[in-house]
Order: C-alpha cells, then structure tokens, then sequence
C-alpha cells in the first residue's frame, strides 16, 4: 500500500507536469493558427491584386492583337489598291494610250468640255462598248467553228438524207405491207365464209376490220351466226361452236398458204359426235397438199385417220409405241376422197 502511495503520488506529479505542457502546447498553437491566418490573408490579397493583373494583361494582349488585325488588313487594303491602281493605269494606257498621271498634273487648268463635245464622247464610248473587248485570237477560232460548222453541216445533210431514204423505204414497205395484208384478208375471209356454212352444215361467218381506214393498226373481228342463231360475236358461242369457228378460221388460213405438214393438238375436244365428222371429213379435203397430224382421244375422228399410233404399257413401267395402218391398200383416192366428202 505504502508503494501504491508512492507511485500514485509520482503518476499525479507526472500529470500535472504533462497539464503544464499541454498549456503551453495550447498557447504556441493559438500562436501558429494567428500568424497562418496574417499568411493567408496576405496570400489572398496577393492572388487577388495577381488575377487583376492578368486580366489587365489579357485586355492588353487583345487590344494588341486588335490593332495587329487592323495593321494587317490595312496592309491588305493597300495592296489590293495598289495593284487596282496599276490595273487602272495599265488598262488606261492600252486602251487609251496616254498615261493618267500625265493627264492628271494640267486637268483643272483645262476648259470645261462643251456639251456637244460630252454627247460626241458619250456616242463613241457607246460605240466602244458595242464593240467589245478586242479578240486578237478570232481569226484562228472563226476557221475552227467554220470547219466545225462544215463538217456537222455535212454530217447533217448526210443524217436527212439517210432519214429521207428511211422514210421512203418504210412508205414502201407500208403500201406493200398493205396490199399484201389486203389480199390475204380477202382471200381468208372467202375461205373462211365458204368452210364455215360447210362445217356447221347452214349459217354464215365473215372476218372485219375493226379499223378499215388503218389496216396495218386494225384489229380483225369474226362475226359468226350458227344455224339457227342470230348474228354475233365469238364470245357469244358456246365451247364447241368457238372451236369449230376457230378451225374454219385456221383452216382459211392454211387453204390460203398450206404448209407440208399441219399438227393439230385436241383440236376436236369441245366438239360433239356430228361435228367432229364435219371436222374429220374437212381435214380429209386438206389432205390433197398437206400431210395432217391429228392428237386426240375422239374414237370418231381415229376413224377417218390413215395410220393411227398410240402408245401402251404392256408391262408397269415400259412404255412401247404401236403403229395402226388402218386404210391399208383401200387407201381412197385423195381427189376421190375429197369429191364424195364434199359431195356428202
């Protein structure tokens, strides 16, 4: 306890010490915190009074720059009046041949010009205008354009006539398209009003001109009338009388420049018994120029046929064509032939 005592009164001796200190710790800061605020508020008056400096130095830089624009652009401004200057001198000189600053020095010591006088140089500055600025090149460029106007010259002249010559050459070819067309229309439409009362057995048919003032635009029109019908246009007839009018139609035509074959595909498909015989017996007439092959399945006209081929598959898979000689050596006569149809 004694020893608890001792230290406790050491331990209270040291605090007291480090109280001490502390006070004097506190003062020498209290100190310090005084003098860095003099220092700052030094250090702020400074950046202040260094900010108006720099703007005063801007604003003088600016002004300086300023006046370097305006010494330059004046420097530019002299230069441009200078070369206008010697422009004006020189073009006064060319055209007028005298030198303006001699004329200058004695202008105010010379009499007024009279009003005759100014009207007179007004006329001949007038006249000098209408005539232009002097071309020393326009010999040289009036032989070109002469020479590039004969030869377009020629170029054209030979362009109309080529045009002159096409142009005859397609009136020529428009009569000679006309009255072949002409002929050809003619002679189908009197096949066509012939074959047409003979496969439908009574009525008439006859091909128009839709536009007979302009037979080369001109569409063409089949005006038909089956017996016992009235007369009217090929949209009005049924499937089979269409077909049957379009075979006249086609077979006109063929009448009219036959070929040595004519192929004929399910042609007779719209057409019922009694017509398909007129069909098959007006295909025999034909067969005296023309050799006719006919595609059907119509057991009626296989009947008027020669040689009948079809085609079959004896086994699955093979196909194997078969030819018919059905008229053999009683083949009739094809003029024969052709009277007694037409007789019948």
């Amino acid at each position: 306890m004694a020893a608890g005592a001792d230290e406790q009164g050491r331990l209270v001796a040291v605090v007291l010490g480090e109280r001490e200190r502390r006070i004097v710790a506190r003062e020498d800061t209290e100190q310090a915190d005084a003098v860095l605020a003099a220092a700052r508020a030094r250090l702020d008056a400074a950046q202040r009074r260094l900010g108006q400096g720099e703007t005063g130095l801007r604003e003088v830089r600016a002004h300086i720059d300023a006046r370097a624009q305006g010494a330059q652009s004046l420097a530019l401004r002299d230069q441009e009046l200078g070369l206008a200057l010697r422009h004006l001198l020189e073009k006064i000189a060319e055209r007028h041949r005298v030198d303006v600053r001699d004329v200058l020095i004695d202008f105010h010591d010379r009499p007024l010009p009279e009003a005759s006088e100014r009207e007179r140089a007004s006329e001949l500055l007038r006249l000098i205008d209408r005539m232009g600025e002097i071309n020393l090149m326009a010999i040289e460029e009036y032989e070109e354009k002469s020479e590039r106007f004969e030869r377009l010259s020629a170029q054209k002249e030979d362009l109309e006539a080529a045009l002159r010559k096409l142009e005859s050459a397609i009136r020529q070819m428009n009569r000679e398209s006309r009255k072949l067309f002409r002929e050809a229309f003619v002679a189908v439409n009197e096949r066509f009003k012939r074959l047409f009362p003979e496969l439908f057995r009574g009525g008439k048919a006859e091909l128009q001109l839709s536009s007979p003032d302009d037979i080369l635009e001109s569409g063409i029109e089949i005006v038909a009338q089956p017996p016992g019908k009235k007369l009217g246009s090929l949209e009005l007839m049924s499937g089979g009388e269409k077909a049957l009018t379009a075979t006249a139609l086609i077979f006109a035509i063929f009448q009219y420049k036959p070929s040595p074959f004519c192929l004929l595909d399910e042609v007779d498909a719209p057409l019922d018994e009694a017509n398909i015989s007129r069909f098959a017996q007006a295909i025999r007439q034909m067969t005296q120029r023309s050799q006719f092959i006919v595609i059907t399945h119509s057991k009626r006209t296989m009947e008027f046929t020669d040689v009948l081929y079809g085609v079959t598959m004896e086994e699955p898979g093979i196909s194997k064509l078969v030819s018919v000689e059905l008229r053999g050596e009683k083949r009739p006569v094809p003029g024969l032939d052709a009277h007694k149809a037409s007789v019948a």
